[in-house]
């Protein structure tokens, strides 16, 4: 099965930016998806007549054209922004057009996050309503939190009240995101059961509640490769629907993904891009291969696997940074120098253990095989 990877920051198996972003976001580093593709989501819903759900922008069909890519009746082209199996876009759309919630789940680099957006994107229109997961996030980033100064001075009502992103998404009729659930704390993730079972957020403190209205959903991301995760309990598992996202089924296929996912970057940070690169491009993914899969892409020769993930994510970071080496260090194309220490970074995370699979996997195939002597030369140099 073909795939994508991690939206970047991310990973994701994603692709080129096809619309400007609106005046005002002209000059912001990475415009939201709803902004930076405003003009493939008006194209779409300009001429999507097919049935929507309750406050969708788009019908399923439509939002799964926007993921994947392809060419409208008026001849608009729609850029893919998942490159990978057809039907897991469309399980995934499917879900969100019920009453159960999306748990994208994968290693990383599989992109979860991108995915994740442009799902929110094209099906509400705002993929903002996010809450990031980490060790320390605390229930009120799910449910509602208060301002003290309204709370001390007039004590607890509707107007001191905070709303998380999840119950403004329930109050609209929204897709809200809850990115690395598995990283936030076992006591606060199952304060989404209630809320992804019952439909409804209880304020006890005013004897209130916060009911959702139809279009509300929500999509969770979880790495299912990463340490100190914790494990969702089975209740809450059981109100997901989850779909797994594959690393790219072949080379071609992830470097294409790289290659897209490189230029879109470039153009943002005023970096040429180019079909100058594209073997160095096919160089890394295939060395991040290799050393994923434990074997030579001839299935020769076997090769140990470093203690990294090596993800299209990572492989499409050493490209950007040799990119950016090579256009203010360099001449502008892209060469086996200019990837050679972020492939040494990506591969090299435990300093003893890594550093010698490393080391035997320049000189065993890197160093004999044809057409990569450059590559060789620029490794050893910055691995010595």
């Amino acid at each position: 099965m073909t795939s994508t990877i991690e939206g970047q920051p991310a990973s994701a198996s994603a692709v080129s930016a096809s619309a400007a972003a609106p005046a005002g976001e002209a000059e912001v580093l990475r415009p939201h998806a709803e902004h930076a593709f405003a003009a493939e989501l008006a194209a779409l819903a300009a001429q999507d007549d097919r049935p929507r759900p309750e406050r969708w922008r788009l019908s399923p069909w439509a939002v799964a054209t926007y993921l994947l890519g392809g060419t409208l009746p008026d001849g608009t082209v729609i850029s893919p922004k998942y490159v990978g199996p057809r039907r897991i876009v469309e399980v995934a759309v499917t879900t969100l057009a019920t009453d159960r919630a999306l748990l994208l789940l994968g290693v990383p680099g599989t992109a979860k996050t991108w995915v994740s957006e442009h799902l929110a994107a094209a099906v509400s229109g705002d993929s903002t309503l996010l809450v990031q997961g980490t060790a320390g996030t605390p229930e009120e980033a799910i449910r509602y939190g208060w301002n003290y100064a309204q709370l001390l001075a007039h004590g607890p009502s509707r107007d001191a009240l905070v709303p998380s992103p999840v119950m403004r998404a329930m109050s609209d009729g929204m897709t809200a995101r809850v990115e690395e659930l598995t990283r936030i704390p076992a006591d606060v993730q199952d304060t989404l059961i209630t809320i992804l079972s019952e439909k409804t957020l209880p304020i006890p403190e005013l004897g209130q509640e916060v009911q959702a209205v139809r279009g509300f959903n929500l999509i969770a991301t979880a790495n299912n490769r990463d340490r100190g995760v914790n494990d969702l309990s089975s209740a809450l598992r059981r109100r997901f629907n989850t779909v797994i996202l594959p690393l790219p089924e072949s080379a071609d296929a992830e470097v294409d993904i790289v290659s897209r996912r490189v230029d879109q970057i470039g153009r943002s940070l005023d970096l040429p891009t180019g079909p100058e690169g594209i073997d160095e491009i096919r160089r890394v993914v295939t060395v991040f291969r290799e050393l994923r899969d434990g074997v030579t892409a001839d299935g020769r020769t076997k090769v140990k696997s470093p203690s990294g993930t090596l993800s299209t994510a990572e492989a499409i970071s050493v490209v950007t940074n040799g990119l950016a080496l090579a256009t203010h260090f360099g001449d502008g194309v892209l060469r086996p120098g200019d990837v050679a220490a972020g492939i040494l970074g990506a591969v090299v995370r435990d300093p003893a253990a890594d550093r010698v699979i490393w080391q035997e996997y320049l000189e065993a195939v890197v160093r004999e095989r044809d057409g990569w002597k450059d590559f060789y030369r620029a490794c050893r140099e910055v691995s010595a």
